[in-house]
């Protein structure tokens, strides 16, 4: 674990991309959740057996920042956090293309798609659940373009599915996006890179930033040099 932050109530960690965040089909082992555990056998059953101290998620092959609950009382606090749209996440993203405007909001709400269940999709209000994403454009290339990235609601692949929707996938995004331009990526360029969310107990919120991994902070090198 690349714990960034640890106390009593919670731990803070840098997830790697590749990395699943609890079990499910096909991942009986090495999730977070198994290092977790691991680490402090304490959150143990805590918020439900199957996700033990699972306050929200990233997808699989999404690196950055995820806080985890070590009691009860913290889950049930955290979790309301983000019920409450009071976390504020923010995410690095390259995506293939540039958006039309340099700052925006999506609303285009998010479902099942009908036609292959393990993806997801833009559907119709009436099926799909409500999905909010805001984005700043802050650095253009040839074929790219670098985003901040900020999701209000958290639903399963919203950030990929909303950067699909206004014609800019995310690069290196296999299961929605396709590959464009020649850039050395093997991997979804997303990045949750902070995290504001007070913690139990207190009034003020803290600030949890991940550094961009070395394999992302290598493309953007490399589509500097060639800009």
């Amino acid at each position: 674990l690349d714990i960034v932050f640890e106390n009593e109530d919670c731990i803070v960690v840098n997830k790697p991309a590749g990395m699943v965040v609890h079990p499910s089909a096909g991942h009986d082992t090495g999730t977070l959740v198994h290092a977790a555990l691991s680490h402090a056998p304490q959150m143990e059953g805590v918020g439900g057996e199957i996700r033990p101290g699972v306050v929200h998620r990233l997808d699989k092959d999404t690196s950055g920042v995820i806080i985890l609950a070590k009691n009860d009382k913290a889950h049930h606090w955290l979790q309301n956090q983000f019920r409450m749209r009071k976390a504020v996440k923010t995410y690095l993203a390259l995506v293939d293309g540039c958006p039309a405007t340099p700052s925006g909001r999506i609303e285009a709400a998010i479902g099942r798609d009908p036609r292959l269940r393990r993806k997801m999709a833009v559907v119709s209000p009436k099926k799909g659940r409500q999905a909010v994403t805001e984005y700043e454009l802050l650095e253009t290339f040839p074929e790219h373009s670098l985003l901040e990235v900020h999701p209000i609601t958290g639903r399963t692949h919203q950030i990929r599915l909303h950067m699909l929707f206004i014609n800019c996938p995310v690069a290196g995004d296999t299961l929605y996006g396709k590959r464009v331009g020649d850039i050395s990526l093997n991997r979804l360029f997303l990045h949750a890179c902070r995290l504001q969310i007070r913690l139990p107990g207190e009034s003020r919120p803290h600030t949890f930033p991940a550094p961009l991994p070395v394999e992302l902070d290598q493309v953007l090198t490399e589509l500097r040099e060639n800009n």
